[in-house]
């Protein structure tokens, strides 16, 4: 993991004062989720997270996370678990516009 991220990660942790579990983090670009994509994600770069998050803490993260200038957020709080936030802080290129929200 990039350690600006990393610090950028906990300086938003200690702000909202609520444990971060992580769903998921690097993933190297074999990992059968990056491999399925015709270019690596976000995750292979060191640049990206998912907390397991919901509801008013979900709220609470999104709000302070573009606060903090994240410039990818995708939102996944469907089901009864599972329910997570990506957070990345990488540059727009071609194929990856910045800044960007999606859902899952």
């Amino acid at each position: 993991m990039d350690k600006e991220f990393m610090r950028k990660i906990e300086a938003l942790r200690e702000k909202l004062d609520f444990p971060f579990p992580v769903n998921s983090a690097y993933r190297c670009p074999e990992h059968p989720i990056e491999a399925r994509k015709k270019t690596s994600g976000t995750h292979s770069t060191g640049h990206a997270l998912d907390i397991g998050v919901m509801g008013d803490r979900a709220y609470r993260l999104l709000e302070a996370a573009l606060e903090a200038g994240f410039t990818g957020v995708g939102i996944n709080q469907l089901g009864s678990s599972g329910r997570f936030i990506h957070l990345d802080d990488v540059e727009s290129e071609v194929g990856r516009p910045r800044p960007w929200i999606w859902s899952y």
